[in-house]
């Protein structure tokens, strides 16, 4: 590999800003420093590619075999690939918890609430369910106290 192709390979990977959702073939009128992710059956130029990333420089196509936990930021929606496992996940976070300055708002899952049974009351039923119902949201920090 020559020293400028492997600067555009580093570029993509540790970078990549993908132009969408993954296709099976490339674009017809690519822009130098597009980026795309190939998908699961590619043709074409692509062909022999599947699931990497594709840039297409003053060269040609380059591509980039991801590797796990590989991620890449989708232009179109703002939203995350990252590769795990052999696939790339779209549009999917993982965490611990969420905070908004500072304050957690989202933590770990708790327990299902049961469903009311039983009574002789409605009232006291939905009173019961709607108070199993903010206690939940109130241990995830959804809601203040």
């Amino acid at each position: 590999m020559f020293h400028n192709e492997a600067l555009q390979a580093l570029d993509v990977a540790v970078s990549a800003a993908i132009e969408g959702l993954p296709l099976a073939t490339p674009p017809v009128s690519p822009v130098v420093g597009g980026c795309y992710l190939v998908g699961a059956s590619p043709t074409g130029a692509w062909a022999g590619q599947a699931n990497k990333l594709a840039a297409f420089t003053s060269g040609g196509w380059r591509f980039v075999a991801p590797f796990d936990g590989l991620g890449a930021f989708i232009r179109t929606s703002g939203s995350t690939a990252v590769y795990r496992n052999g696939v790339w996940e779209i549009g999917k976070l993982r965490g611990s918890e969420v905070l908004v300055d500072g304050a957690k708002v989202v933590g770990p899952q708790q327990a299902a609430i049961p469903a009311p049974a039983g009574g002789s009351t409605v009232d006291v039923e939905a009173r019961s369910a709607t108070a199993a119902i903010l206690a939940a949201l109130r241990s995830h920090g959804l809601i203040l106290s």
